[in-house]
């Protein structure tokens, strides 16, 4: 029934202006505005899939990651989005580096928060 559909993600933040400015700005993703009013954007990732982002003011971030961007260099990455400002996570029971990343088995990880405190991640498959 839902075999020929197209599917996409979505998630909530509080502060519409703030994620567009986060995403376009900092991440440097090309963010569309679909209704100023009600505060939807897109986000649009590699291959032009696009993520739904909408405004709703009794937002509680979730307690898992959102979203994952695979990166070809994720030192390099780490590096670029730390001048830009991004903090990176710490999180128990992961062996982190001083950068934050996680070189653990499989790929190696470091997660960051939107301004709606939303976990987000850049990664490096091994």
């Amino acid at each position: 029934m839902l075999a020929d559909t197209k599917a996409f993600s979505g998630f909530a933040v509080d502060d519409i202006d703030a994620a567009k400015r986060f995403y376009a700005e900092t991440l440097g993703l090309e963010v569309s505005v679909l209704d100023e009013e009600h505060g939807l954007i897109t986000i649009k990732v590699t291959g032009g899939d696009e993520i739904f982002v909408y405004a709703k003011p009794d937002h509680a971030p979730a307690n898992f990651t959102l979203l994952n961007f695979e990166v070809g260099d994720i030192d390099a990455t780490v590096e670029d989005l730390s001048a830009r400002g991004v903090e990176f996570e710490r999180y128990d029971g992961f062996d982190q580096d001083e950068k934050g990343i996680a070189r653990g088995p499989g790929p190696m990880i470091a997660w960051f928060k939107d301004p709606a405190g939303n976990t987000l991640s850049v990664l490096q498959q091994p």
